[in-house]
């Protein structure tokens, strides 16, 4: 999943990125408003980390363009303000979350996984399904239900996996997963997709799953079992 950190402090962002990083997010970080603006509405992002306070544009008025422009992303609004009209402002405009600095960074950390795990039933989900395949979104491994097999992935091609199956049964094209899996970096390593393709489906094929991905000629890539 893709997480947006818009944070005029880059000290504190990049800690934020190190953190997020180390639980297999994909993180870009906006150092002003205005580019948190523009990276926002690019629609890209599973998640918002937004501060208050910023250059040129501030986080409340980024919040209500993203809604207005119906983009639903979760939103975690930072402030180093702890009034209660502050909050009140970001909730009432469509933020999901809202966090006083100073804070933990494990604290965001669980409240960044609280957001983006929960089902509709608002319980917060650790593994990810389709068919006989198992994503553990903790250890980064597949399993097949109907073998029994499980085997460790890579970071990227967790990344990846995890947007196919949230995805499942939808043709997602190579700009789709470029800009979701790669993002900003897409320019220097999207050429590497098909490789991490392979690396997966040889992972498929260890454990022993009917799940494979197949490639529409001039359209993208999808997950299907096999007949």
């Amino acid at each position: 999943m893709r997480i947006l950190v818009v944070e005029d402090e880059e000290s504190l962002a990049d800690l934020v990125k190190t953190r997020l990083t180390k639980e297999k997010f994909l993180v870009d970080v906006s150092l002003d408003g205005e580019e948190g603006l523009y990276n926002a509405l690019s629609d890209i992002y599973d998640l918002i980390i937004l501060d208050v306070m910023l250059p040129y544009v501030n986080g409340f008025e980024i919040l209500k363009q993203i809604r207005e422009n119906n983009i639903n992303t979760k939103v975690i609004m930072l402030t180093a303000k702890g009034e209660l009209n502050d909050k009140l402002e970001g909730l009432l405009n469509g933020a999901d979350d809202y966090m006083t600095k100073p804070f933990h960074l494990e604290e965001l950390v669980a409240r960044v996984n609280i957001q983006l795990r929960k089902g509709n039933d608002n319980v917060v989900k650790d593994i990810l399904e389709y068919k006989d395949l198992k994503l553990n979104l903790k250890t980064s491994t597949i399993e097949s239900k109907k073998t029994g097999e499980n085997i460790e992935i890579g970071k990227k091609e967790f990344q990846l996996l995890e947007y196919l199956i949230e995805n499942a049964n939808i043709i997602v094209s190579k700009d789709q997963i470029y800009d979701k899996v790669w993002g900003i970096e897409r320019e220097t390593e999207s050429n590497n997709l098909e490789a991490y393709l392979s690396f997966i489906r040889k992972k498929f094929k260890a454990i022993g799953t009917n799940v494979t991905i197949k490639a529409i000629r001039g359209m993208g890539y999808k997950l299907e079992e096999k007949e």
